[in-house]
């Protein structure tokens, strides 16, 4: 087991690289080979996958791995060497903020588990899941995925593209302190968004907050497939600034995957921007539990606190997906 926590070493000592633009798939190529290598046979028969495995692809969930097994090799069984070469790995497929966000995250079911006295093994950072669904290849498509409970992210990468729905990102507790520091792996989605409906006018909030409650994700795990009708205010009645506003709080999922394609997907969702909604469901002053969800023609974004362990704001899940190219659909054809 690694005594230094991977987010301790991120705040402390900026471990997470930042990424260039250039040679990204390259380097992205090399840590999963690095990763590879650093396996014995018998690992790496775990870990690969087919790439057109959809029942692997679908593997994922929310749910802690002792109630939704999950496939590949976790990050407990890995040695310390094994253990860094894949978070390099998935360091490489990450921005840096995306890459501290997850790690965020991580750090925070090992704080659940403390908190739980291991209650069942069920908690912790050696419960995260590594597979890859294909060979890496700078041309051909592979995937990379990476979860356990609370956590699950799926990222389709084809050259140089890194397509990182669905993915789930999650937390509990939502706040916690590291050697003195207050960590909220998912803090600025949750500030972001109750900035924009007070940036609202009394109209336009009338047209955002729906007229019932919404508890949980919509379009969660399992859910593949599903849509549902957009509801809330239509972003062609926000104002520049508010648009703004809501294409920042977008970024806190569409920025987790590498700076390039991060750019390439933020742009396809500024391209249609007016053809977005935003729905509220819940109260209007932070730090209260609410519900929010935006959604477009290639979006969809939930955002819910969970009443489960007492209190709703200090335990959120949220789910990120494109229902015209979720699991790269649009870019490999399957």
């Amino acid at each position: 087991m690694v005594k230094t926590t991977f987010l301790a070493a991120v705040l402390c000592c900026g471990f997470a690289p930042a990424q260039s633009s250039l040679n990204v798939a390259s380097k992205i190529v090399a840590s999963a080979n690095g990763f590879l290598n650093s396996l014995d046979e018998a690992q790496r028969s775990k870990v690969l996958f087919e790439f057109n495995d959809a029942a692997q692809r679908m593997k994922w969930s929310n749910l802690p791995t002792t109630m939704v097994p999950r496939a590949g090799l976790k990050m407990g069984d890995l040695s310390a060497t094994q253990r860094k070469a894949a978070m390099d790995l998935l360091a490489s497929a990450l921005s840096k903020r995306g890459y501290e966000k997850v790690l965020a995250i991580v750090e925070g079911d090992e704080t659940l588990k403390v908190a739980e006295g291991g209650r069942g093994g069920m908690f912790g950072r050696d419960l995260f899941y590594i597979s890859l669904l294909g060979k890496p290849s700078l041309k051909e498509p592979w995937m990379l995925q990476f979860g356990g409970h609370h956590l699950a992210l799926n990222i389709t990468i084809v050259g140089a593209d890194g397509i990182l729905t669905p993915s789930l990102t999650a937390a509990q507790p939502a706040k916690y302190t590291v050697d003195g520091k207050t960590v909220r792996p998912l803090g600025a989605e949750n500030d972001k968004a109750f900035a924009l409906i007070n940036a609202l006018d009394e109209g336009q909030r009338k047209q955002a907050i729906l007229n019932y409650k919404v508890a949980d994700l919509v379009l969660g795990p399992g859910k593949d497939g599903k849509t549902i009708q957009p509801e809330g205010i239509k972003c062609s009645a926000m104002n520049a600034g508010q648009q703004t506003m809501l294409l920042d709080l977008v970024s806190e999922w569409a920025g987790i995957v590498n700076e390039q394609a991060a750019a390439a997907r933020m742009a396809e969702i500024k391209a249609n921007l007016s053809a977005t909604w935003f729905a509220w469901s819940g109260p209007t002053t932070n730090g209260t539990p609410a519900y929010y969800r935006i959604q477009g023609p290639a979006l969809v974004i939930e955002y819910a606190p969970q009443p489960l362990g007492g209190d709703p704001t200090m335990h959120i899940h949220t789910i990120y997906r494109d229902p015209t190219n979720d699991y790269g659909k649009k870019s490999v054809g399957h």
